[in-house]
């Protein structure tokens, strides 16, 4: 991508693109960089360096963090056409927590640099109104997924992830092992299998290798809405 090109692309993904003097539409291009993250790739850690803004063109992003028992909690993913601001929290004074991303499908995606970026925030108050705007819509996701983990039942949490994944595909198959389940769920594997097993003797899905097939949404939109937990998470 050159510089016209990248130009015109921050211009239509950015809504305070309008807002810029010449010259900080010049320092956000040339601090740009087109990336590609290869599938399960990890794209930011704690220890790295403040990896910046990532505008998703194409493939699946995954924001989660991880404890000191290895467990994972997914906050929230990002697809095509999203923009992660928690990679470049250095940016933002107010956050304070680090989290993880990784590549769940071969990603191409513009990144801004956190150092650039930090600079307009400092000098634009549309920039800076624009990020916590975005962060603040981050954190209802982050919200959600805790108030999953504290307060929901593992069958419960099942059921609103299967019913999520259907909604976002448009098919009644989800094609994810167990083990990537659990780790967007953030509880163990050994549980998924467990209530995935009963969801199937409840005839609401069938199972097959790396692949679930929803056979009644009625049943599981129910399960979403009024059900007891089977096993603790």
């Amino acid at each position: 991508m050159n510089k016209t090109e990248m130009t015109q692309f921050l211009s239509q993904k950015l809504s305070f693109w309008k807002n810029l003097t010449s010259e900080q539409k010049t320092l956000l291009v040339d601090s740009a960089v087109e990336r590609t993250f290869e599938q399960y790739s990890t794209v930011h850690n704690s220890l790295d360096r403040c990896l910046g803004i990532i505008l998703l063109k194409s493939g699946q992003l995954r924001v989660y963090i991880s404890g000191e028992d290895g467990r994972e909690v997914t906050l929230y993913r990002l697809y095509g056409g999203d923009i992660c601001t928690l990679s470049a929290s250095c940016v933002m004074d107010a956050v304070s927590f680090e989290v993880m991303v990784s590549a769940e499908e071969t990603c191409r995606a513009v990144v801004l640099s956190a150092l650039a970026y930090r600079q307009l925030m400092e000098s634009n108050v549309y920039v800076k109104a624009y990020t916590y705007e975005l962060t603040v819509q981050h954190f209802a996701d982050v919200m959600w997924s805790v108030e999953q983990v504290l307060f929901m039942g593992a069958d419960k949490r099942l059921a609103i992830f299967l019913n999520d994944e259907i909604a976002k595909t448009g098919s009644n198959v989800i094609q994810l092992s167990h083990e990537q389940i659990a780790k967007y769920m953030g509880t163990a594997r050994e549980v998924v299998s467990r209530m995935l097993k009963y969801f199937a003797s409840e005839g609401i899905v069938t199972l097959s290798r790396r692949e679930i097939t929803v056979i009644d949404k009625k049943k599981l939109r129910s399960l979403m809405m009024n059900c007891q937990t089977k096993c603790n998470t």
